[in-house]
């Protein structure tokens, strides 16, 4: 697999979901990002198998890209 280049964005929401399951909404909210932005974001870390989604709207953690590095 092609390794993910994390922006600060991508931070964020493997912090977060290091924590529990998210929706974009609630990480847009909490960090004063758009939703669209996570949105975006989350489906580039689901893209490359980090992050899954559960359901519409709540996603959880794979496995996190910056373990290991």
């Amino acid at each position: 697999m092609v390794e993910i280049d994390l922006n600060p964005t991508d931070t964020v929401i493997l912090d977060m979901l290091n924590e529990g399951r998210c929706t974009p909404a609630y990480i847009a909210a909490e960090y004063d990002y758009t939703r669209q932005n996570v949105q975006n974001r989350l489906q580039r870390l689901v893209e490359h198998g980090y992050v899954t989604k559960l359901h519409q709207g709540l996603y959880e953690l794979v496995e996190d890209p910056r373990k290991g590095t």
